[in-house]
């Protein structure tokens, strides 16, 4: 802000004016927090899509949380939920913990129908509208580009009946990470073994995500239903979802060993549904700048027979779902981008067995302190160990490294056991 006075045909600035102006502006901030803020509702919130099949319903029902709650997730558990048809059938759909139910494998009828019939444990009835069954074309293709200092990945797909129109896709993704170091050790707590690097390795692990963004896109101004090259992620060339690259001498990588994979899983969409999420996703994902779209009401059709003038978030279709997946090799990634691990404070700590010393003064057994917790005499400082430490002119073992086990173990981070998709290359 900039204070101008007029002087005699001269504008000049005047230094203690703004001065005070800005102190009187500082003093009157004051903090605003909206009354959705202050006195926020609880409202249901369903998640989920009737899936005609062969397959599972998975629905997740949460209540909204405060802005200023340190909570995230507020599930509602023990409700009674039914899939419901026009012509009659009933399915119902269990809790299975967690907010999330999920139905038996069925197939639905797809000339029917279906809604949703939801009853929670305080006796709140809610309805979906009745929607039709959409089918969801194959997929065509997931591809990606190095491009932007990153990867770029999209999909594509047609119909050639020209019903679809709209898409929506959600994806889950899987990749490789590792630890700081390759743990050839451990301990039983009472005193450090061998690992068994075939089944017990806790250097290379595997890790997963689904989505949490809006993926849309609609062919509805095109003659032909084609999606060409949706983007669906961009992964940063630092990411660690390219960890797969990372080279240590214990575990040598070929440029063929994939490193990344990623499933699409593409919807079918109704055009209100489509218009439903479109809405949802320019009220949440493209806001924050000045010339962006403002929020507005959503509605979704879901309603609350107990209560009709209860807000309740989420929109329910019905259809099947096609999949298709992609993997990412190691040569396929840049050589010259950097990793961007979380291990830059980890160090590893030389720990001894007891060892007799000039003038046969006894040193204390290190490893009972930090590695074998059944026999510390002081109190346990847990690291697991790394590698051997060899007596030079014995090849005696007289101790191990050793690190925390965040740098050690990637258990922690991920599953040591190979997800029943992963292929190891692309050949």
């Amino acid at each position: 802000m900039a204070v101008l006075l007029y002087q005699k045909g001269v504008t000049k600035y005047s230094p203690g004016l703004f001065l005070c102006l800005i102190i009187t502006v500082i003093g009157c901030q004051k903090s605003y927090r909206p009354p959705a803020i202050v006195a926020p509702g609880s409202y249901l919130v369903v998640e989920g899509v009737i899936n005609a099949g062969p397959g599972k319903t998975t629905i997740m029902l949460s209540k909204t949380v405060d802005l200023s709650s340190s909570n995230t997730v507020n599930p509602v558990l023990n409700a009674t939920i039914m899939i419901e048809s026009d012509k009659g059938a009933s399915y119902p759909v269990p809790g299975a913990g967690r907010g999330k139910y999920i139905s038996a494998e069925q197939v639905l009828d797809i000339t029917a129908h279906y809604r949703l019939h939801i009853k929670t444990a305080d006796n709140h009835e809610y309805f979906s509208d009745f929607v039709p069954v959409t089918n969801a074309p194959p997929v065509d293709n997931v591809s990606f580009e190095v491009k932007n200092n990153g990867i770029q990945i999209y999909v594509s797909s047609h119909d050639p009946t020209n019903t679809t129109r709209f898409y929506r896709w959600e994806y889950e993704e899987t990749w490789v990470l590792h630890t700081a170091y390759f743990s050839l050790f451990k301990s039983n707590g009472d005193t450090v073994l061998d690992r068994d690097l075939e089944n017990d390795q806790i250097y290379q692990c595997w890790r997963s995500d689904t989505s949490t963004t809006i993926t849309l896109a609609s062919s509805s101004g095109l003659s032909a239903d084609v999606i060409n090259n949706a983007p669906i992620t961009f992964i940063e060339a630092g990411s660690r979802k390219l960890d797969g690259k990372q080279s240590q001498v214990f575990i040598q990588k070929q440029p063929e060993t994939n490193a990344y994979t990623i499933l699409v899983k593409q919807f079918a969409l109704t055009g209100d549904a489509y218009r439903y999420w479109a809405n949802l996703k320019k009220n949440t994902q493209d806001i924050g700048k000045i010339f962006d779209p403002q929020p507005t009401e959503i509605r979704g059709n879901i309603h609350s027979v107990t209560d009709p003038l209860e807000p309740v978030l989420g929109y329910i279709s019905a259809g099947t779902t096609t999949t298709k997946r992609l993997f990412i090799a190691n040569g396929d990634i840049p050589t010259l981008w950097t990793l961007n691990t979380p291990y830059d404070a980890c160090k590893i700590d030389s720990l001894f067995l007891d060892t007799l010393l000039r003038g046969n003064v006894k040193r204390v057994n290190q490893e009972n302190t930090a590695f074998n917790l059944n026999r510390g005499t002081e109190p346990a400082v847990l690291q697991i160990p790394v590698y051997g430490i060899y007596n030079p002119l014995t090849g005696t073992i007289i101790g191990h490294t050793g690190s925390s086990p965040y740098c050690v173990d990637c258990t922690l981070q991920g599953t040591n056991k190979v997800p029943d998709f992963w292929r190891f290359t692309n050949q």
